[in-house]
């Protein structure tokens, strides 16, 4: 049987992929100078918390040696590590350098999924499925990556800083942005390495409803699965999911919470709207 692995941002604990027959390596961030895991040692909820004290956070990779501990675990199996989109984070640098460092490392594949959040939780969960029903490592990959090339994703940031302190926006753009009170709604680059500007509204709805004609000029149907995670702003979320279901019949919409290291990224109460093909076995 191939073992599947991933890292936390597919919205896992260690304690919850044990559970569905997968094995994680928790993303860290450091505020207040500590460090934590996420999910592991602080929550979403107290993340935020510690940033509404005015302290400012950064996230960080899993490191290699925990990556090497957990691929030595299983000396026996094959192995496919499904890591978040490269650009974004090192954790696909990180799982290659990793693999590189262990004995018969050619029953290794690391996936960069070129994605993450809900979008990489559900690739996840269709390899470990797959990987249940005894299919081959090469059918499990090709899978992967067919599906792969259908995702995208969108941020809606709640604080332009926090994109500006990522690398994800200029300073002079994060300044104008917040001048004008503009919503901005990012996107994932064509080459899914990086977010660029995808627009800025007026209000949070009409931002939504942008991304709901992006959405359908790119085909998404009720063959899609949407994501809407959100740094806990629950009732914003359930916004977008209105508005989203006003504008596509039969939409496949589920919500999650995201965890501290995205958080990092997009701040307290930032929203991420994401899709992915279904695939038949998950339906």
């Amino acid at each position: 049987m191939v073992k599947i692995i991933s890292d936390s941002s597919s919205l896992y604990s260690i304690e919850q992929a044990k559970a569905n027959n997968l094995e994680i390596t928790p993303l860290s961030v450091t505020i207040n100078n500590v460090t934590y895991k996420e999910y592991e040692e602080i929550q979403t909820e107290e993340f935020i918390d510690i940033i509404n004290e005015g302290h400012i956070p950064v996230s960080s990779q899993p490191s290699i040696g925990e990556v090497i501990e957990l691929y030595n675990r299983y000396p026996n199996d094959e192995i496919i590590n499904i890591c978040m989109a490269d650009g974004l984070s090192g954790t696909y640098n990180s799982a290659c350098t990793a693999k590189h460092l262990v004995e018969n490392s050619d029953r290794i594949d690391v996936v960069n999924s070129k994605t993450l959040c809900g979008p990489q939780r559900y690739l996840v969960d269709l390899a470990v499925k797959l990987a249940e029903m005894d299919k081959p490592k090469k059918e499990i990959l090709e899978e992967l990556h067919k599906l792969m090339e259908t995702s995208q994703s969108y941020l809606i940031p709640k604080d332009f800083d926090f994109l500006v302190r990522g690398g994800r926006l200029s300073h002079l753009a994060g300044r104008i942005g917040a001048l004008i009170n503009l919503v901005p709604v990012m996107m994932l680059s064509e080459e899914r390495s990086k977010l660029t500007k995808f627009t800025a509204k007026r209000t949070f709805n009409k931002a939504v409803s942008k991304i709901c004609e992006d959405l359908i000029k790119l085909g998404v149907d009720s063959s899609f699965k949407i994501y809407i995670s959100h740094a806990c702003i629950e009732e914003l979320a359930n916004t977008a999911k209105k508005i989203i279901e006003n504008n596509i019949e039969n939409a496949d919409i589920e919500i999650k919470k995201l965890g501290p290291a995205f958080t990092t990224q997009g701040g307290p109460g930032c929203i991420a709207i994401q899709m992915i093909k279904k695939h038949s076995i998950l339906g």
